[in-house]
C-alpha cells in the first residue's frame, strides 16, 4: 500500500491512500503576497474527503468549493458545517463531529475524530526561540473582549466571502488509521494532556505557528517548548511540521518562519523521533 502526503501551506495537506483521496483542510485560495503552493481549489478535480479541524477561513476555506466540485465528503464540527450548508453543500456530504466517533473511509481506511484546543490567538505570541510568558488564568468573557477588539481594528480582511465563523465551532484532532500505520492530524497549536498519552501515532501532523495551549491554558515558553512536549506525549515515529508559512499574505513576514529552534530541540530531547522535512507544494511518502 502507497501512502503519500502533499503540503499545500498552513495547515492543508492532500494524503493519498492507495487512490482514496483525503484532505487535510482545505485553505489553498491565498492572497497574491503568500507564497505559491501550487494548487488552488478550483485545479482539485478529485477528492473522497476532507476532515476540517476548525472552522477558522485559513482551515475551512476551500471545502465548500472541494465538496461541490468533486462530490467530496466533509468531515467537520457542527458550527463548520452549518458553514458549508449555507454555502451550497449538500446534507449527505456533511458528517458531523464533536470528538468520539468514528467513521469508515473505505474498507481499509478509517478515522477516529478527539476534541482538541486552538491556539491563543487572544494573547501575545513569538517565533520559534523566543519565549512569551503570561496571561495564565484568563476567563474566557476576557478572552472574547481582546479577541473582538483585535477583529474591530483590524476591519475587513482579505478573506471577506470565504467560508468561515468567527467561532473556531470547537477544534477536532483526527487520527487516521491505515493498514500501513497510523497519521495523526493537527492543525492547531493546542492539546489535551490526556488525550495525547495515549493516542501514539507513527506519524504526527502538527501545527508549528502561533502560542501554543495546554489543557486551556497559554504555553509558558516557547514554540519548541510546546512542540517537544506534545511530542513526549505522543512518541511518535515520524512529525512533519506545518502551519508555519506566510498563508495570510502579511506584508515584510518570510514566506517561511525559521524552525531551527523547534528541530534543535527535538533533537536534543526527543532524538529518536524523525523529522520529515517538507517544501510547499511538495510530497512525501509516508510508506
Amino acid at each position: 500500500m502507497t501512502i503519500t502526503l502533499d503540503w499545500y501551506g498552513c495547515a492543508t495537506y492532500r494524503l493519498t491512500i492507495n487512490g482514496l483521496v483525503v484532505f487535510l483542510d482545505t485553505y489553498m485560495d491565498r492572497p497574491d503576497a503568500s507564497p505559491a503552493v501550487g494548487m488552488t481549489t478550483g485545479d482539485v478535480a478529485e477528492a473522497d474527503f476532507a476532515l476540517v479541524g476548525h472552522a477558522h477561513w485559513d482551515h475551512l476555506a476551500g471545502a465548500d468549493v472541494i465538496a461541490n466540485r468533486t462530490g467530496a465528503t466533509v468531515i467537520a464540527s457542527h458550527e463548520s458545517a452549518r458553514v458549508l450548508r449555507e454555502r451550497g453543500v449538500a446534507e449527505e456530504q456533511l458528517w458531523t463531529a464533536q470528538g468520539g466517533e468514528r467513521f469508515r473511509l473505505n474498507d481499509d481506511v478509517t478515522v477516529r475524530v478527539y476534541p482538541s484546543l486552538h491556539s491563543c490567538i487572544w494573547t501575545r505570541a513569538a517565533a520559534p526561540g523566543k519565549p512569551v510568558f503570561g496571561d495564565y488564568g484568563t476567563t474566557e468573557n476576557e478572552k472574547l473582549e481582546r479577541l473582538n477588539a483585535r477583529r474591530a481594528a483590524r476591519g475587513e480582511a482579505f478573506y471577506a466571502g470565504m467560508a468561515n465563523s468567527s467561532s473556531t465551532g470547537g477544534p477536532l484532532d483526527f487520527l487516521i488509521e491505515t493498514p500501513e500505520g497510523t497519521i495523526l492530524f493537527q492543525d492547531s497549536m493546542g492539546y489535551w494532556t490526556g488525550l495525547y498519552a495515549h493516542l501514539n501515532p507513527d506519524v504526527a501532523l502538527l501545527a508549528a505557528a502561533g502560542r501554543g495551549n495546554i489543557d486551556g491554558e497559554p504555553i509558558q515558553g516557547s514554540v519548541e517548548d510546546f512542540i517537544v512536549r506534545e511530542c513526549e506525549l505522543l512518541r511518535p515515529r515520524r512529525v512533519i511540521l506545518g502551519h508555519h508559512d506566510n498563508f495570510a499574505g502579511i506584508e515584510g513576514a518570510p514566506d517561511i518562519t525559521d524552525l531551527t529552534p523547534v528541530l534543535d530541540e527535538l533533537d536534543r530531547v526527543t532524538p529518536g523521533v524523525e523529522v520529515v522535512p517538507m517544501e510547499l507544494g511538495g510530497r512525501v511518502t509516508l510508506w
